[in-house]
């Protein structure tokens, strides 16, 4: 913000304070306007819409409060500094709770005044950046709401517009976390088939043994612990639509199936052998390139065919940037509502590091960092709220270092043990992030990691995980 440009309206009944916060905010380049009462302050606000307001609480005909309360009323975000004599910090505390920025009581600082004023400068910057982004925004999209302005959704939105109300199955690719299913949602939500049903499926979150059964149902009997036929997804989604999540993660007996289900719009449940007509509209999601997966002999190459009649890659956040700012202020809001907490902004410091960062755990990353922010801060949120650093950095495994700092200290340690000890290091670590990345679900990491399910609960319970 230029300092040429900010306008500070000072209002206190004392001239000597006035005249001095006049000369100080002068000397910083900031443009001043005085009042020494209350309603001269209403008028000035009116008519040169102050950056910032000095309020002084005491004033023969219109005091602080009321001056606050119908400023806020003219410019909601206009920053009020109240000023207070020491014996009456009480009633600034009080004016806080009704909107005031933050107080100074008298005698006071001329750091403390200049550093107050550049504070609310820079959220009210902020808060303007944020409104434009959302003045600049397809109100009519729900996926802009949820999702941001950026032109990377605006593009996003045109191509679902494209594809959503046609029977074409779609393919959507992007990394964990940055909105697949959301797209998918809206996807359907824009199709013939809204009125009817949206059934999702995490293809890496059932067991193997288990996930034919749910795509297709079973017949009672069909296996040990089947004591009743059960209708699977594909059949629920009768008429809607049926979204396969993480679809690289369906073994390749399994994909064998679903293709000729695709291919013969009928179903055959587990253990049955009469087929049942399905109508269902098949959108699929993969956080990898299943090209690469074909190339490799992990996906079927005839089944990757039939279900690419249309793609959309989405993008990841950091290749977003125009969606962070939004993203941020929208959970934040909405985690302020849930915790009872009063609204809250971003410092400018906090701000640069949310633009500056990567997020490789893309939008569920930014939100979880949002959440944990608000619940620490008690007002502005600064970066030492911010769990966030560049993780490129970080050693592979935390016992290294001392291991080497023993060698260095003419200590003999045994090549077998520093091995062992660094094995268990990485698995460990490894193994963590896998699992953090599946949400605690084993068999999905046991498949991300390509060991089989036995080995990665033996791993686990040896590690302590």
């Amino acid at each position: 913000m230029d300092r040429a440009s900010v306008k500070i309206l000072i209002v206190d009944d004392d001239d000597n304070i006035c005249r001095m916060l006049a000369k100080l905010m002068e000397k910083e380049g900031f443009k001043t306007i005085v009042a020494n009462d209350g309603v001269p302050a209403i008028d000035a606000i009116r008519s040169h819409w102050p950056d910032v307001m000095l309020l002084d609480m005491k004033m023969p005909e219109m005091d602080g409060d009321e001056v606050l309360a119908r400023s806020k009323e003219i410019d909601p975000d206009l920053p009020v500094i109240i000023i207070t004599a020491f014996g009456e910090i009480q009633g600034a505390v009080e004016a806080i709770k009704h909107g005031a920025y933050d107080y100074l009581a008298k005698p006071f600082d001329h750091d403390d005044v200049l550093r107050l004023v550049q504070r609310s400068l820079s959220e009210r910057k902020l808060k303007r950046k944020l409104k434009n982004l959302v003045s600049h925004m397809n109100q009519d999209s729900p996926l802009r709401d949820v999702m941001g302005p950026s032109e990377a959704v605006g593009y996003l939105v045109g191509q679902i517009n494209q594809v959503a109300q046609s029977e074409f199955t779609v393919v959507l690719q992007g990394e964990t976390g940055s909105g697949k299913e959301i797209v998918a949602q809206a996807i359907h939500k824009a199709s013939l088939r809204a009125e009817k049903s949206f059934v999702p499926l995490d293809c890496g979150a059932i067991p193997e043994a288990l996930l034919e059964s749910e795509l297709f149902g079973h017949e009672k009997g069909a296996f040990t612990g089947a004591v009743q036929k059960t209708v699977g997804l594909m059949a629920a989604a009768s008429g809607g639509t049926l979204f396969l999540d993480e679809i690289s993660n369906l073994p390749l007996p399994s994909q064998a199936k679903l293709l000729r289900v695709i291919q013969e719009r009928k179903v055959y449940p587990v253990g049955g052998k009469t087929p049942h007509p399905i109508d269902v509209r098949l959108l699929v999601a993969a956080n990898q390139d299943l090209s690469s997966l074909t190339e490799k002999g992990l996906f079927r190459s005839d089944l990757l065919y039939r279900l690419r009649e249309f793609s959309i890659t989405i993008p990841p956040l950091r290749q977003r940037k125009d969606d962070i700012l939004y993203l941020a202020k929208r959970f934040l809001d909405i985690t302020c509502s849930e915790l009872n907490k009063d609204e809250k902004g971003f410092s400018e410091n906090a701000l640069d590091m949310l633009l500056n960062y990567d997020w490789p755990g893309n939008v569920r990353e930014l939100r979880s960092t949002v959440r944990r922010a608000v619940l620490l801060a008690d007002k502005l949120i600064t970066r030492d709220h911010l769990d966030i650093r560049q993780r490129g950095n970080e050693m592979p495994c935390g016992i290294l270092p001392e291991m080497i700092n023993e060698l260095s200290q003419e200590k003999e340690v045994s090549f077998k043990a520093i091995v062992r000890e660094s094995t268990a290091a990485v698995e460990r670590q490894v193994l963590t992030r896998t699992l953090q990345a599946t949400g605690g679900n084993k068999a999905k990491a046991a498949r991300k990691l390509q060991i089989d399910y036995k080995t990665i609960l033996t791993k686990i319970k040896k590690l302590g995980l």
